[in-house]
Protein backbone atom coordinates (compact mmCIF):
# COMPACT_ATOMS: atom_id res chain seq x y z
CA UNK A 1 0.00 0.00 0.00
CA UNK A 2 1.36 3.27 -1.00
CA UNK A 3 1.78 5.73 2.16
CA UNK A 4 1.98 9.63 1.87
CA UNK A 5 2.13 12.88 3.72
CA UNK A 6 1.34 15.90 2.15
CA UNK A 7 1.66 20.00 3.28
CA UNK A 8 1.14 23.13 2.05
CA UNK A 9 2.36 26.62 2.74
CA UNK A 10 1.97 30.12 2.05
CA UNK A 11 3.49 33.12 3.04
CA UNK A 12 2.56 35.42 4.07
CA UNK A 13 -0.75 34.03 4.23
CA UNK A 14 -2.37 34.73 1.72
CA UNK A 15 0.86 35.20 -0.27
CA UNK A 16 3.06 32.93 -2.56
CA UNK A 17 2.25 29.23 -1.83
CA UNK A 18 3.59 25.74 -2.27
CA UNK A 19 2.25 22.33 -2.17
CA UNK A 20 4.16 18.58 -1.79
CA UNK A 21 3.56 15.08 -1.55
CA UNK A 22 6.44 13.18 0.29
CA UNK A 23 6.49 9.16 -0.40
CA UNK A 24 9.30 6.90 0.73
CA UNK A 25 10.73 9.63 2.55
CA UNK A 26 11.40 11.79 -0.72
CA UNK A 27 9.06 14.47 -3.02
CA UNK A 28 6.50 12.92 -4.92
CA UNK A 29 4.93 16.26 -5.72
CA UNK A 30 5.61 19.58 -5.60
CA UNK A 31 3.55 22.82 -7.47
CA UNK A 32 1.80 25.60 -7.04
CA UNK A 33 -0.05 28.36 -8.28
CA UNK A 34 0.43 31.52 -9.95
CA UNK A 35 -0.12 34.53 -7.82
CA UNK A 36 -1.51 35.19 -4.15
CA UNK A 37 -2.79 31.86 -2.64
CA UNK A 38 -3.63 30.57 0.69
CA UNK A 39 -2.55 27.51 3.13
CA UNK A 40 -5.82 26.02 2.66
CA UNK A 41 -5.21 26.31 -1.06
CA UNK A 42 -1.71 24.92 -1.25
CA UNK A 43 -3.36 21.87 1.44
CA UNK A 44 -6.46 21.10 -0.48
CA UNK A 45 -3.96 20.83 -4.04
CA UNK A 46 -1.62 18.78 -1.86
CA UNK A 47 -4.54 16.13 -1.08
CA UNK A 48 -5.68 16.06 -5.04
CA UNK A 49 -1.95 14.80 -5.57
CA UNK A 50 -1.81 12.90 -3.50
CA UNK A 51 -4.95 10.88 -4.49
CA UNK A 52 -4.08 11.36 -7.89
CA UNK A 53 -0.71 9.89 -7.48
CA UNK A 54 -2.57 6.54 -6.31
CA UNK A 55 -4.41 6.17 -9.27
CA UNK A 56 -7.40 4.54 -7.47
CA UNK A 57 -5.19 1.98 -5.87
CA UNK A 58 -5.31 1.72 -1.70
CA UNK A 59 -3.21 4.09 -0.17
CA UNK A 60 -3.03 6.33 3.41
CA UNK A 61 -2.67 9.81 3.18
CA UNK A 62 -1.34 11.63 6.25
CA UNK A 63 -2.28 15.18 6.16
CA UNK A 64 -2.19 18.00 9.52
CA UNK A 65 -5.04 19.73 7.49
CA UNK A 66 -8.15 18.21 9.53
CA UNK A 67 -9.90 20.97 7.92
CA UNK A 68 -9.49 19.24 4.99
CA UNK A 69 -9.98 15.76 6.08
CA UNK A 70 -13.79 17.73 7.75
CA UNK A 71 -14.09 18.83 4.17
CA UNK A 72 -13.95 15.90 2.03
CA UNK A 73 -15.38 13.49 4.64
CA UNK A 74 -18.29 15.27 6.52
CA UNK A 75 -18.78 18.55 4.98
CA UNK A 76 -18.75 17.77 1.14
CA UNK A 77 -21.62 15.05 1.15
CA UNK A 78 -24.20 17.53 2.44
CA UNK A 79 -23.10 20.22 0.43
CA UNK A 80 -23.49 17.81 -2.59
CA UNK A 81 -27.22 17.19 -2.10
CA UNK A 82 -27.87 20.93 -1.86
CA UNK A 83 -26.34 21.44 -5.08
CA UNK A 84 -22.88 22.57 -3.83
CA UNK A 85 -24.74 25.31 -1.14
CA UNK A 86 -24.31 25.83 2.41
CA UNK A 87 -26.28 27.91 4.67
CA UNK A 88 -23.56 30.46 5.10
CA UNK A 89 -22.79 31.49 1.99
CA UNK A 90 -20.76 30.58 -0.96
CA UNK A 91 -18.30 27.43 -0.76
CA UNK A 92 -14.79 28.85 -0.49
CA UNK A 93 -12.49 26.88 -3.12
CA UNK A 94 -15.23 25.29 -4.46
CA UNK A 95 -13.17 23.94 -7.98
CA UNK A 96 -10.67 22.31 -4.88
CA UNK A 97 -13.57 21.08 -2.88
CA UNK A 98 -15.20 19.19 -5.79
CA UNK A 99 -12.28 17.47 -7.10
CA UNK A 100 -10.97 16.61 -3.82
CA UNK A 101 -14.33 14.97 -2.86
CA UNK A 102 -14.71 13.15 -5.91
CA UNK A 103 -11.19 11.77 -6.39
CA UNK A 104 -11.67 10.99 -2.92
CA UNK A 105 -14.62 8.58 -3.66
CA UNK A 106 -13.64 7.44 -6.68
CA UNK A 107 -10.24 6.35 -4.43
CA UNK A 108 -9.35 3.38 -1.90
CA UNK A 109 -7.47 6.37 -0.14
CA UNK A 110 -7.69 6.73 4.03
CA UNK A 111 -7.37 10.00 5.35
CA UNK A 112 -5.06 10.13 8.40
CA UNK A 113 -4.54 13.26 10.60
CA UNK A 114 -1.28 14.33 11.82
CA UNK A 115 -0.34 17.01 14.38
CA UNK A 116 1.54 19.19 12.49
CA UNK A 117 4.88 20.31 13.83
CA UNK A 118 5.27 17.21 16.41
CA UNK A 119 7.90 15.13 15.22
CA UNK A 120 6.33 13.40 12.62
CA UNK A 121 9.18 12.80 10.40
CA UNK A 122 6.74 12.22 7.58
CA UNK A 123 4.86 15.66 8.04
CA UNK A 124 8.12 17.75 8.78
CA UNK A 125 9.46 16.40 5.37
CA UNK A 126 6.27 17.28 3.75
CA UNK A 127 6.42 20.87 5.42
CA UNK A 128 10.19 21.11 4.11
CA UNK A 129 9.29 20.52 0.46
CA UNK A 130 6.35 22.85 0.59
CA UNK A 131 8.10 25.67 1.45
CA UNK A 132 10.71 24.72 -0.88
CA UNK A 133 8.02 24.49 -3.83
CA UNK A 134 6.50 27.94 -2.69
CA UNK A 135 10.59 29.06 -3.56
CA UNK A 136 9.90 27.40 -6.77
CA UNK A 137 11.50 24.08 -6.56
CA UNK A 138 9.85 21.19 -9.01
CA UNK A 139 11.12 17.64 -8.86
Amino acid sequence: MRVFYTDGSASPNPGPGGFAVIEHGKPAALGSEEGQTTNIRMEGYALIAAMKLAAGAPCKIHTDSEFWINVITKWAPGWEAKGWKKSGGPIKNLELVQEAYTLFNESHAELIWVRGHNNDEGNELADVWANKAREGERI
